[in-house]
């Protein structure tokens, strides 16, 4: 029996992949043993139990920032934090540590290499984050999501996705779609979304120039996320949803997308060859822009300014996209060719050649 460690978590960007790759070792090897290591405080604590999944937890280290007092703590509780993966590799005979990146990340590459565990690490963004930066001195078992990714040792796997996406069927499900969403399977549909705390930019432009949408002959499905900004303003062909539970169907029906240029909503338009308008998100270290950079420069995407994302855009650039289907489909074939859908079986392997 083969025993992993996965570590990782936070945010759904590190979560999913986690979780897709946890369901792909299980599903190639169903007497292997999973076990996952994260904090109380991330989204793994939710999604890793529903999952079916062993959750261990250890404490949430921030990397200190500026000189305080939980400066002078961090040595001494992140030695400790080592210390309890270290037992937890032992006790458990663990046989490898797959990372993801987050809080619990970079405990458990220390670890990994003070036992002499092999170690293997997924980094969904194209600018990686600390705990990769230092878990791929480590190691020479990389994968990344995307090409070029600034990381030592870095190969190719694409990004891990959730089996109802790799799996997915855009035309057959298209039906199911329109009568999930109340919408009608004929007519071209744009996606709008920010994610799950939602995107103010995107939401208050696209409700702004909702008519104008519509009576170009495309109907909307706008998720607006967490912050429940804005009212439906009750036009026809224009459907406004605070969450959606079913992105599978939500993407589709997409013929064309206006979002955020989060790691796994590029690695999910571009594997199912939808097309879209990135509005990146305007704060942090600039990993959104880059994440869309490969798609962009493939043609199977537009970027555009969060702060340049206001409704005369919307009339002097995307209106006239939304008139021109065949352009429209030439870019949804040239994001499909930028995209991957086998990222959990490529990371999988990556995985087994660290075991030898």
């Amino acid at each position: 029996m083969t025993r992993y460690l996965l570590a990782g978590g936070g945010t759904a960007g590190h979560v999913n992949p986690l979780l897709a790759v946890a369901d792909r070792l299980r599903r190639d090897d169903p007497e292997a043993e999973v076990l996952v290591l994260g904090t109380k405080e991330g989204l793994e604590a939710r999604l890793v139990p529903q999952r079916g999944y062993e959750l261990a937890t250890i404490p949430k280290l921030p990397f200190p920032r500026r000189p305080n007092a939980a400066a002078l703590r961090f040595p001494g509780e992140y030695r400790r934090a080592i210390g309890t993966v270290r037992d937890l590799i032992r006790d458990r005979s663990i046989d490898a540590v797959v990372g993801f990146g987050g809080y619990a990340a970079a405990p458990a590459y220390s670890a990994a290499r003070k036992e002499g565990v092999p170690l293997v690490l997924h980094e969904a963004n194209a600018r990686p984050g600390l705990a990769n930066r230092l878990g791929a001195r480590y190691t020479p078992w990389v994968g990344v999501a995307f090409e070029g990714t600034p990381l030592p040792h870095a190969r190719f796997v694409g990004m891990p996705l959730r089996v109802e996406i790799e799996q997915l069927d855009r035309a057959a499900a298209r039906p199911a779609a329109a009568a999930e969403f109340g919408l009608s399977a004929d007519r071209p549909t744009l996606l709008v979304t920010g994610g799950s705390l939602g995107a103010r930019r995107i939401n208050q432009t696209i409700a702004a120039r909702a008519a104008e949408l519509t009576a170009a002959g495309w109907q909307v499905l706008h998720i607006q996320g967490g912050r429940g900004e804005i009212t439906d303003p009750g036009i026809a062909g224009y459907r406004l949803l605070e969450y959606c539970d079913r992105m599978d169907l939500a993407l589709a029906i997409a013929d064309l997308a206006v979002a955020r240029a989060g790691a796994a909503t590029v690695s999910e338009f571009a594997a199912l060859g939808v097309p879209a308008v990135y509005v990146p998100f305007p704060i942090g270290n600039g990993e959104q822009r880059y994440n869309a950079a490969g798609v962009i420069s493939a043609g199977g995407g537009m970027l555009v300014d969060d702060a340049d994302f206001q409704p005369p855009w919307v009339d002097a650039e995307l209106l006239p996209l939304l008139a021109d289907r065949e352009r429209v489909a030439g870019m949804g074939r040239r994001a499909a060719s930028a995209g991957v859908r086998d990222g959990s079986d490529r990371m999988v392997a990556l995985v087994r050649s660290a075991l030898g």
